[in-house]
């Protein structure tokens, strides 16, 4: 591998000063409506959408960009995708010809992934707005696509990134409002589930323009001068709140640790680490020193390292704001190419999330070293991903579906950890079993929470979650299961909480134990078992109250083995 010399990321120019003449009032009405577009773009997607993986699971994420392609508003979605849509935009564009290519009523597609961020099948759909003839920023979406033509429909397995599907590189699927019927029929020439591709993207077409109609609108209403200076306000507010939390940290540098479990071809571990730089209101989060990228896909191109940052800071430093450019603008990331986090073509990256959900992990953990008290102990630190497909056996007809699945959180000082998707993808959720059920060819035997999953402490772990699917039918699997090998760290004395698992049951009862594998067979009568992991424990687990063991043992958290071996404090 060569060597290559460090880069530097940093988000929009910092603020040069208060804005002349703009208003406050003026600049929350803004702020407000731009949120407001960003939802009704939501609304559109989810209530348009054929697949349950963008309907139910909200597999996307939706935002609003100015011209240049500095982040105005957001909808509640998915967090990680988030902080790569700028670099959709402006892939995208640059694909077709730049700014001087764009016309009213265009709209591009785009998923090479190291423009993207993600693997190929997280497409993004991009339409330039303009207003009086002027460009005045972009609507965009990111969603996940079942099928794009790939070895398989998920793997864990690919040796680069072209054994991951059909790259489109930055097309106009609809030109001044007119579908490009022949790039529309390649799209579902390469799907296994055409049908749903078609829906789902009409769906972001649909998004998409009822995002610019709702962004064109708050333009015009305020004018675009005024709404220039409310929308640098409120950038500046942004701003002014990261860097006020990062004020109160000692300035330092801390070195949090991680460990993936393999890179999906070779079988050993991979340690690595974040290092976080605290300067005054500055925070420099440096993945300089990753490992070398891997033969297997579990590479992070470096719009998703640069929007694992910007979601570990802004989640913790954001006072529960929806971000904006401002935001981001105390964040300086820092990679090496040719790194895992920072990986070249044609480095495989179909399982590029996992490393990133670590990853915030890891700056916690670091920061953990500065102030214990101001983050949790570690999660289950995966969404334990399981994509199913096949062919039904009524119809003959093609189907597929995937979906996360929920972790424990780890604790805090002052507060036991929950159940709940990783912070990576906490405005998403996995399908009601109604849904399974109905859509799929399985029988949902068991959902609940697992006793003696969470790590004990002063305040112990959220529990992790037992999932049984009988499967009605013959179907493939491929299981996304990350840190099975290592526990979730606990805090200030807290211990460790369950690891995640998954396996195949065949019928005859043999248990094939495949935590990371692609098309795995799940036979007619047989049973896909997912175990997600516990939270770690924050504190001294003596020092935890009588009472509180007391409502876990009541509650069926944890066993009364569990209870005497952790906290013998409740039997003297």
């Amino acid at each position: 591998m060569l060597k290559h010399d460090i880069v530097v990321h940093k988000a929009g120019k910092a603020s040069a000063g208060p804005v002349a003449d703009a208003d406050p009032i003026t600049t929350e009405v803004v702020r407000h409506a731009l949120n407001s577009a960003a939802n009704q773009m939501k609304r559109a997607l989810v209530r348009t959408a054929f697949s349950p993986v963008i309907y139910e699971v909200l597999d996307f994420a939706v935002a609003i960009y100015d011209r240049d392609l500095r982040l105005l508003a957001q909808a509640p979605s998915l967090p990680m995708f988030m902080g790569t849509l700028n670099f959709c935009v402006d892939e995208a564009v640059k694909a077709v010809g730049g700014v001087d290519n764009l016309h009213d009523g265009d709209i591009i597609i785009y998923n090479w992934p190291y423009g993207t961020g993600s693997h190929p099948q997280d497409l993004a759909v991009v339409m330039p707005a303009f207003s009086k003839g002027e460009l005045i920023g972009y609507s965009c979406i990111k969603g996940h696509w079942l099928d794009i033509a790939g070895k398989d429909p998920y793997c864990t397995d690919t040796v680069d990134v072209y054994q991951e599907g059909t790259i489109y590189p930055g097309v106009k699927i609809v030109s001044r409002g007119v579908m490009n019927d022949e790039i529309y029929r390649i799209i579902l020439a390469n799907s296994r589930v055409p049908k749903m591709i078609a829906g789902d993207l009409n769906a972001e077409i649909v998004g998409v323009r009822t995002g610019n109609a709702a962004f064109i609108e708050v333009v015009e209403r305020f004018g675009l001068e005024e709404f220039t200076k409310a929308v640098e306000q409120m950038f500046d507010h942004g701003e002014r709140v990261v860097r006020s939390y990062f004020e109160k940290i000692p300035d330092g540098r801390y070195v949090g640790q991680g460990m993936m479990d393999d890179n999906g071809i070779e079988g050993k571990l991979i340690p690595f680490e974040v290092v976080v730089e605290v300067s005054g209101g500055n925070v420099r989060l440096d993945f300089s020193n990753s490992p070398d990228q891997q033969v297997g896909p579990v590479n992070c191109p470096v719009p998703s390292t640069i929007s694992t940052s910007r979601v570990a800071i802004s989640m913790l430093a954001g006072m529960g704001e929806a971000p904006n450019e401002g935001h981001f603008r105390a964040i300086e990331v820092v990679t090496r190419p040719g790194t895992m986090f920072h990986p070249l073509p044609p480095a495989p990256c179909f399982l590029y999330g996992w490393p990133a959900l670590q990853a915030i992990e890891v700056v916690y953990n670091a920061i953990s070293k500065a102030v214990p008290t101001a983050v949790p102990a570690m999660s289950g630190g995966c969404i334990a991903s399981l994509v199913h497909w096949g062919t039904r056996e009524a119809t003959g007809e093609p189907w597929a579906d995937g979906a996360p699945h929920p972790v424990g959180q780890g604790a805090w000082k002052g507060g036991d950890g929950g159940t709940m998707l990783h912070i990576a993808e906490s405005a998403t959720r996995f399908s009601p079993v109604e849904v399974w059920e109905s859509r799929n060819p399985w029988v949902v035997e068991k959902m609940e929470l697992a006793t003696d999953s969470c790590g004990p402490g002063e305040y112990r772990g959220g529990p992790g979650v037992d999932f049984h699917f009988r499967m009605l039918e013959d179907t493939y699997v491929t299981t996304a299961v990350e840190r099975t090998k290592t526990p979730p760290w606990g805090l200030e004395g807290g211990g460790t909480g369950r690891p995640n698992g998954a396996a195949v049951i065949t019928p005859t009862g043999e248990v094939i134990d495949k935590p990371k594998a692609t098309r795995l067979s799940a036979q007619k009568g047989g049973l896909i078992r997912l175990n997600t992991g516990g939270g770690g424990g924050y504190g001294d687990p003596k020092l935890r109250s009588v009472e509180a063991v007391q409502k876990d043992l009541k509650a069926g958290y944890i066993t009364e083995a569990f209870a005497r071996a952790h906290y013998p404090q409740a039997f003297e």
